[in-house]
């Protein structure tokens, strides 16, 4: 299987306007693949529990954050998502010299749902991921389907200070701290000899399998992919795409920006086929602790032809109903074995609804476009919103428990208007 999946971005003081970290991410999946929000609530866990994450048991930690999260709606995981404190992961498909396992083991997205559940920092999340790496290993089929699918997993991850960017070769990994500037991902290698964590003995292991002679400098790329570096920075790839995108607007990225560049059919970021864009996220974490992060997500596929909805951490959220998609228990196919004999419907309210504007927007050109107007006039309208919050915090936490619910509700009121 080549590369062919999902983009994923960071941009940090100097590259944003104000003292603002900007995360985005489009997760671009299988396009009969329904993709939900889900939020779990922080929670504590007695000495001895269990987690059953997509295909194996893990120890549970004694407590998990706040999490929010966007994910395929038949696995445990998630693609991308923001914990309580900020933290931003998304995950990337990688492919190198290293054949992916198939042996069921902890997915790349199990790995960042744990991330985000145990960390309270970027860094914390690159120890989390690789711990449990290193002790479950990674492995199984990343798509609901009988046909194995099967990869490696970079990860791109930010907090209020810093990002990192963490990318995993079988249980090999190395790791590069991002201080400022931007950074993005698509689907290949990218760190070279900038290494600042990286697994004991993951240079032993390369020189090992006469990957790399031992003399040289050591660029994890070069040694664990496919294509040198060079290649990868020459290809007219999404990587390539996405870094000249960011570039453009280099010193003035906001959420807008990332909103744009997540929205680019032309440079095949906003994917469209067999594999197609099934979910977005933008997210805006400023600096200060004392201001909260604000978390768009679009919970439909096509994120031209969605809402980018807010969502920020306060006490007391429920379920977000409208994103969730239906569960089956024990009788899910993903749980029993042989798994993947059937397909249950997985969709849920939003998404349905959004399945039969997006065929009006397709088909009918001046119906379609005043729906689409409508979309971005409440996207607008919300994003000047949280503006206001991301200002001057949020005195009153009633005030926003609910958002991202009600602005789900409201952009299923928009398709109805005329």
């Amino acid at each position: 299987m080549l590369p062919s999946s999902c983009d994923t971005f960071v941009a940090l003081p100097p590259s944003t306007e104000g003292q603002r970290i900007i995360f985005g991410k489009n997760s671009d999946r299988p396009c009969d693949e329904v993709q939900e929000v889900v939020h779990f609530p922080a929670k504590d866990y007695d000495a001895g529990e269990k987690v059953e994450c997509t295909y194996v048991e893990i120890e549970q930690a004694a407590h998990t954050y706040a999490v929010v999260l966007s994910r395929p709606a038949w696995l445990w995981g998630a693609e991308m998502g923001a914990n309580e404190h900020q933290v931003c992961i998304g995950n990337e498909a990688v492919w190198g010299r290293e054949s992916a396992d198939e042996e069921e083991a902890l997915l790349g997205m199990d790995l960042v749902r744990l991330g985000l559940e145990r960390a309270d920092t970027a860094e914390k999340a690159v120890d989390v991921i690789t711990e449990l790496l290193e002790k479950y290993g990674q492995g199984g089929s990343c798509m609901e389907d009988e046909c194995s699918f099967t990869y490696h997993n970079s990860f791109l991850i930010s907090d209020r200070k810093e990002a990192w960017l963490l990318e995993t070769s079988g249980k090999y990994w190395a790791a590069e701290r991002v201080a400022d500037g931007y950074r993005n991902i698509s689907n290949q290698y990218g760190i070279t000899t900038k290494i600042d964590k990286e697994h004991p003995k993951m240079r032993e292991y390369a020189h090992s399998q006469g990957w790399w002679d031992g003399e040289a400098p050591f660029s994890f790329a070069e040694v664990y992919s496919f294509l040198t570096t060079a290649r990868i920075e020459a290809s007219g790839s999404r990587y390539c795409e996405g870094k000249n995108l960011l570039e453009k607007s280099n010193g003035h990225i906001t959420a807008e920006t990332m909103m744009d560049i997540l929205r680019d059919k032309d440079s095949g970021i906003n994917m469209e086929g067999m594999f197609m864009t099934t979910g977005s996220m933008v997210s805006v974490i400023p600096k200060d602790p004392a201001l909260p992060g604000v978390h768009y997500f679009t919970a439909t596929p096509d994120p031209e032809r969605s809402v980018f909805k807010p969502f920020i951490f306060v006490n007391d959220i429920k379920q977000l109903m409208q994103t969730c998609s239906p569960t089956y228990g024990l009788d899910d196919p993903v749980k029993k074995k042989p798994r993947f004999q059937n397909k249950p419907d997985r969709k849920h309210p939003l998404f349905s609804k959004h399945e039969v504007v997006a065929t009006i927007i397709e088909t009918t050109k001046e119906r379609g476009q005043k729906i689409m107007q409508n979309m971005r006039q409440l996207e607008k309208e919300k994003m000047a919103e949280m503006e206001e919050r991301l200002l001057n915090g949020v005195q009153d936490s009633t005030l926003v428990v609910n958002l991202f619910s009600n602005s789900v509700e409201e952009e299923m009121s928009v398709y109805s208007k005329r």
